[in-house]
């Protein structure tokens, strides 16, 4: 019955943002995540596929993607478009635009930010639309990558954080036998290099829906610059998407 009002009210123009019950839905879309989970670990791999094309076709799905871009720290920064999403009729509209079907994503808005060195790091932003979008794609995929994650991978994880990764060094290294040394890697310019070829061969979600984003290209100065390679930093799947690609690292550094 609440998924009936729910469906009814978002294909008219009454859906009341604020009245929505978000316990019913974040509880709907952990449901289908753990069951995403689940076909992972049983490597059922068209079993996942299957999952996640419900849950990116899901309602309470685009309803929980567009509520983590305007409850972010960046929903008061606009894309190419220059628009945000502030009243409830814009937040319904772009819940009801989040189709597969004829999606086209804009360029990235190139910013720059500054870094400790002095130089600046490069960010694209997203529309509000594209950000929801991946939001929601991401809700299908997190399920994956967090099930195949290297055990001690820490940066960019939900419910982890650098005490847990100080607690894990420090569970490393208190023995008499322990290492007596710690490496620091660092990858150069890490996120602009990942190959969209890799990233297409491997990466579980919608390979059309992910080859939009990573061709999406971005907008400097007025001029439109084509993307090749990388995924940009400022996106929301984005650190996923780097993550899945240095899976196995640890394996390979305990050789």
């Amino acid at each position: 019955m609440i998924t009936a009002k729910l469906h009814v009210s978002a294909s008219s123009s009454g859906l009341k943002w604020d009245t929505i019950n978000w316990e019913i839905i974040e509880q709907h879309v952990k449901r289908l995540q753990m069951r995403i989970a689940k076909a992972t670990r049983e490597k059922r791999w068209s079993k996942v596929k299957s999952l996640q094309w419900l849950l990116t076709h899901s309602f309470y799905a685009r309803l929980m993607a567009v509520k983590r871009v305007v409850t972010n720290r960046g929903r008061k920064t606009a894309g190419v478009d220059g628009k945000t999403l502030t009243t409830s009729k814009e937040k319904s509209d772009t819940v009801r635009s989040l189709k597969r079907r004829g999606y086209r994503p804009q360029p990235l808005r190139r910013i720059y930010i500054p870094k400790k060195n002095g130089k600046k790091r490069p960010l694209g932003i997203p529309t509000m639309k594209d950000r929801a979008m991946q939001a929601l794609y991401l809700l299908a995929l997190e399920p994956v990558s967090e099930t195949m994650a290297d055990r001690n991978s820490y940066g960019f994880r939900p419910k982890r954080s650098c005490a847990d990764a100080i607690g894990q060094c420090f569970g490393a290294l208190c023995r008499k036998r322990s290492a007596q040394w710690i490496l620091e890697g660092d990858i150069k310019a890490c996120f602009d290099r990942i190959s969209h070829s890799w990233l297409m061969a491997n990466i579980p979600t919608d390979k059309t829906v992910l080859l939009k984003w990573l061709a999406a290209g971005y907008m400097e100065k007025g001029t439109f610059y084509p993307t090749r390679a990388g995924t940009p930093q400022g996106g929301i799947i984005s650190p996923v998407l780097a993550n899945m690609t240095l899976d196995g690292l640890e394996r390979l550094s305990v050789r």
